[in-house]
């Protein structure tokens, strides 16, 4: 007869590529039940699954066949976020389980649309996700999220509501100021600035609130490291040399600080004539592999060069939200798919889950 240690042995050997592991490994395996030549098997994740999850039970259903063709199998997944913990120990934030941050050394590489687009990718999977923009002196969320002149409300004077559209909810310096209006300070004032839009923000039961922070290794990024909980970040590049070796300074901040870093994002890494369909690595080929392996993370994704995804995201209605079934729109929900996977094998935050307690005499 069957036994459930044979199925574990099966299972250890099936290899999700979201997760670079086996379902043993990764733990996903919730119950196993053997009656006769019936199996039933329970699957958990801590990540979104979105469309996959079908296809996931169908292709664990096929290989539990191809090695037990005799039995009859059925799989049952399920998924949920849960909190992970942040190496800094800074105190966890109310209605925020994880907080992912998305850098660049360099800037024009693409990074603030990137992030729009794994957040709105992030929310197509099932997950609750929020933005903040951290560029206090070029803010480009509003812009790009359709919310240009949108300012944010309160309903007690001291917090103020995130302001959302694509199903995101979001917050930026730029709601709160005039478009045309620079923000002349210096980094002190920047930061407390930055401080406040994350603390003073009433967010809503989110499972990711992804910061789109400014490029370079300042203040500001000092500020978010050490000050705030972030539980790890992503590096975007472009395939040049030169932004390599600004995103290799990124990644050597995080390290510093003890902020594990997903992966690197290879942004504009080819593109496709829309003429003749000739297809061109302008910003060189290979660099953000090439990176990756240097300094030890995974290559999460490459994303084209695609006058598409530029106009959208200027228009305020990004990739994901405008044409979630494109090309594109699917290469940002598999790499989003990726970070949340590799983010639940971190270790888990319990100490959110701790009650307050509290001690009366009487």
């Amino acid at each position: 007869m069957l036994t459930e240690q044979q199925i574990h042995d099966a299972l250890s050997q099936f290899k999700l590529s979201q997760l670079n592991t086996d379902l043993v490994s990764a733990k996903a395996i919730k119950k196993t039940e053997v009656e006769g030549n019936k199996v039933s098997l329970s699957l958990k994740f801590g990540f979104p699954l979105g469309d996959y999850q079908q296809q996931l039970e169908q292709e664990v259903s096929e290989y539990l066949k191809s090695q037990f063709p005799d039995d009859e199998v059925t799989i049952k997944t399920s998924w949920r976020v849960e909190a992970h913990a942040h190496p800094a120990k800074v105190q966890a934030m109310p209605d925020i389980k994880n907080i992912i941050a998305v850098a660049s050394g360099k800037g024009g590489v693409g990074k603030s649309t990137t992030s729009v687009n794994l957040a709105l990718a992030l929310s197509h999977l099932g997950a609750n996700v929020g933005i903040l923009d951290a560029d206090i002196y070029g803010p480009s969320i509003p812009i790009m999220l359709g919310l240009q002149g949108k300012h944010p409300e309160s309903t007690d004077k001291k917090t103020i509501l995130p302001v959302e559209n694509h199903g995101l909810q979001s917050m930026s310096i730029g709601y709160l100021v005039k478009p045309e209006q620079a923000m002349v300070w210096r980094g002190p004032m920047a930061s407390g600035a930055l401080q406040q839009l994350i603390n003073d923000t009433q967010w809503r039961d989110l499972d990711y609130l992804i910061i789109d922070l400014p490029p370079g290794t300042g203040d500001i990024q000092l500020t978010m490291a050490q000050k705030i909980p972030v539980t790890a970040a992503v590096v975007v590049t472009t395939p040049q040399d030169i932004a390599l070796a600004d995103a290799r300074k990124a990644v050597t901040m995080f390290n510093k600080v003890s902020v594990p870093v997903l992966g690197v994002v290879e942004n504009m890494a080819m593109h496709t004539c829309s003429n003749c369909g000739h297809q061109e690595h302008i910003f060189g080929a290979g660099g953000g592999d090439k990176l990756a392996q240097e300094i030890g993370v995974e290559l999460l994704g490459s994303l084209p060069l695609a006058l598409s995804i530029r106009e959208q995201a200027d228009s305020g209605e990004p990739t994901v939200a405008t044409d979630p079934s494109s090309a594109e729109s699917h290469l940002y929900l598999d790499i989003a798919q990726r970070i949340a996977a590799k983010l639940s094998l971190q270790e888990k935050e319990f100490r959110a889950d701790f009650p307050t307690i509290t001690i009366d005499n009487n």
